[in-house]
C-alpha cells in the first residue's frame, strides 16, 4: 500500500476512535455508492452524521478542510441521500469534517468541525 493510502487509513481509524470516545456510534466506514464514498457514517443517537475525514502530515501548504470543495460536497450529498434511502432512516442529517494533522509516528492534532456545510 502506498504511504499516502496508509496515512489516509490511519487518519480514518483515528477519526473513528475519536468519535467513539465522544459517544458516537459508528454505523459504517467507507460506505460506497458507485464511485462515491462516505468515510464514516455515525450517530450521536439523535442525528445521522456523515463525516468526511481529511488527513495531512502537516498543515504547511493548506488546512486539510479546504480540500472539501464544492464538487466533494455535492458528491457527499448524493452518497448521503443514497445511504438514507437504502437504510430507510428518517433521522436528521448533519455533515461534519474531521481533520487529522500528523502521522502514526508523531502526535496528531484532531479538529472536529460539526455542521461543516449544508449541501446545495
Amino acid at each position: 500500500m502506498a504511504s499516502h493510502n496508509e496515512l489516509g487509513f490511519w487518519g480514518e481509524q483515528t477519526a473513528a476512535d475519536y468519535l467513539t470516545t465522544k459517544g458516537y456510534r459508528i454505523l459504517q466506514r467507507n460506505w460506497r455508492c458507485g464511485r462515491r464514498d462516505i468515510d464514516i457514517v455515525a450517530t450521536d443517537y439523535t442525528t445521522l452524521v456523515i463525516v468526511e475525514v481529511k488527513t495531512r502530515r502537516d498543515n504547511s501548504f493548506t488546512e486539510p478542510e479546504t480540500a472539501v470543495d464544492r464538487q466533494k460536497i455535492r458528491s457527499l450529498a448524493i452518497a448521503a441521500n443514497a445511504f438514507v434511502k437504502q437504510m430507510q432512516t428518517d433521522m436528521p442529517l448533519r455533515f461534519d469534517i474531521i481533520t487529522i494533522s500528523g502521522t502514526p509516528d508523531t502526535s496528531c492534532r484532531i479538529n472536529h468541525i460539526k455542521d461543516a456545510f449544508i449541501p446545495y
